[in-house]
């Protein structure tokens, strides 16, 4: 029998490709196919994995993070080699900034042609290695037989077996390999899905130190970041035994909602900053300690942390800042354990716990200033409007006041991209993902005039999809935030005030409902009652004055 008789029923590289997603638990894929992954698309048909097509492979990206944020699985993208790429390394920049789980899956020019500049379509001079330097991991599909080891080497970081903070990677195959047929690959995706390895727990002795420093603690305080999202029960149990105020940061938001205990303010606060310097021992579950968080405004300061006990998956992060007891491990299994066997703090200072961050939420509302206040009004509009949704933002500026002081009701329910990476034009993609990853909730994106404009055509993947998304549309007629910005430091202001879209049109073109509405909480709140069942997307628009510098 020939070779080819041998291999014709053998699947190609891309099939293999697709029955080692799904092996692995991937049911959502959003890709744009093009010339360079047409081999990829192949087993996708009948393979149970739902494809998305954004409008752009930033839109992709974007997508993904909003997905694995939501879904808490891996979010997957689709793309061309070289400007398909080169075009989803800000999502990627992001998801690493955020930790979040997405896995980037590429073509590139044939293998003899690589490196070469001989100027093949959509040529990079050195694809792998560029991607090498944002994917916590990035593989290359050299020949047929190697895809399960490599498919093997980019999931490590992104599924949850390794006790390291995850982020996302990347695989290329060439064009030269995608369409090959090889019989070895004849089992890849036979096999049911594997059961997702669990992190290692951490040591009785580490949980018991921890549980003797806490005990002694009469002004003990918990920070709270995105690595303890998912920990809420634990996390409002342990906060109660210790009387402890808990201080989230943006992507912990929802955490504790409406508890005594809460504190959903910025650390960058001075009254939050003046709250955790007083705390005798702080306890860190998921944080980075980074100054898009903890100094916002750049002062190159940090908040003084006493006792620090830090717990973090990330061996690198807990190198970066001193701390009395540095503990990697998954925050959850920490909580587990100090929950087990907790005595109540024996010592507790008078007035401490829920008085005291009752005063730090009093003075923090009152620091963030009379405009930021009045833009959290219409943040706990949305909310009490539409309960339990997911509200996902860009860089805009009710994010920016939310961000500062915002107490959300759905754990992992607020997230956006004005920390971190800072990606504008992330919102409107982001929230379609987390849709199709949460096809019961209702999302709100909440996304300026100027941001909008980034990402704008990626609604029409919602209309495709038939999303439940309201897209909450602040229209204040250019980059207000960095207008201000400019001003203070005295720097002629110029360049922030692009002529935004007629947005009625532009949500009548798209076939969705449009409703503008002054920033007034009650009627912001009747505008999303009114949208709230449209079954569909659908848009509102904010409409607040234009800024004019000093002058003008």
């Amino acid at each position: 029998m020939s070779s080819e008789a041998r291999t014709s029923d053998a699947p190609t590289v891309g099939e293999a490709l697709v029955a080692g997603l799904v092996k692995r638990g991937v049911r959502h894929v959003f890709g744009i196919p093009g010339v360079h992954t047409v081999e990829l698309y192949r087993g996708l048909t009948n393979s149970g994995i739902r494809h998305i097509t954004p409008r752009h492979e930033q839109g992709a990206g974007f997508m993904a993070d909003g997905y694995a944020r939501v879904s808490g699985q891996p979010g997957v993208a689709f793309v061309i080699t070289g400007p398909g790429v080169t075009n989803t390394i800000t999502p990627m920049a992001q998801a690493r900034a955020d930790s979040v789980p997405m896995l980037v899956i590429s073509g590139v020019n044939e293998s003899r042609t690589i490196g070469r500049g001989f100027g093949h379509l959509h040529e990079l001079p050195d694809q792998h290695g560029l991607m090498s330097q944002v994917a916590l991991a990035s593989g290359h599909v050299s020949k047929a037989d190697a895809l399960s080891a490599t498919l093997d080497q980019v999931f490590a970081p992104i599924d949850g077996s390794q006790l390291a903070r995850p982020g996302p990677t990347h695989v290329q195959i060439p064009l030269d390999i995608a369409g090959h047929r090889d019989a070895t690959m004849q089992g890849e995706g036979a096999q049911p899905p594997d059961c997702q390895p669990q992190r290692s727990s951490v040591s009785d002795k580490v949980v018991a130190d921890i549980r003797e420093r806490l005990s002694h603690a009469t002004r003990p305080l918990i920070l709270v970041g995105g690595g303890a999202k998912t920990c809420g029960i634990a996390l409002r149990q342990l906060a109660e035994q210790l009387s402890a105020p808990v201080v989230q940061t943006v992507n912990a938001r929802g955490v504790l909602f409406d508890h005594p205990l809460t504190v959903p303010a910025s650390p960058t606060l001075s009254a939050v900053r003046a709250l955790i310097e007083e705390a005798d021992v702080v306890l860190a579950l998921g944080t980075e300690l980074g100054p898009t968080d903890y100094d916002m405004y750049a002062t190159g300061t940090m908040p003084q942390l006493a006792g620090l006990i830090r717990v973090d998956l990330c061996a690198e992060q807990l190198n970066r800042h001193p701390a009395d007891l540095a503990v990697q491990a998954d925050v959850s299994a920490v909580l587990a354990g100090l929950l087990a066997d907790l005595s109540t703090a024996s010592a507790l200072e008078p007035g401490w716990g829920s008085d005291r961050a009752a005063a730090a939420r009093s003075q923090a509302w009152e620091e963030i200033g009379a405009g930021y206040r009045a833009q959290v009004d219409v943040l706990n509009a949305i909310r009490d409007a539409v309960p339990d949704a997911i509200i996902v933002g860009d860089s805009a500026q009710p994010i920016y006041a939310g961000n500062l002081y915002y107490d959300h009701d759905r754990p992992g329910g607020w997230f956006n991209a004005a920390t971190g990476y800072g990606a504008l034009g992330y919102g409107i993609p982001a929230a379609i993902g987390a849709a199709v990853a949460a096809p019961q909730a209702r999302v709100v994106c909440i996304v300026g005039d100027g941001g909008a404009q980034f990402s704008l055509p990626e609604i029409m993947t919602a209309v495709d999809e038939a999303l439940p998304i309201t897209f909450v549309v602040w229209n204040n007629y250019g980059y207000q935030e960095i207008a201000r910005s400019m001003e203070d430091v005295g720097v002629p202001v110029l360049g922030c005030d692009p002529t935004p879209p007629d947005f009625a049109a532009t949500a009548a073109s798209y076939g969705i409902a449009h409703k503008a509405t002054p920033a007034i909480p009650e009627e912001v709140a009747l505008a999303l009652r009114a949208v709230a069942h449209a079954g569909g997307p659908a848009m509102i628009e904010i409409t607040t004055p234009k800024f004019v510098p000093s002058g003008q």
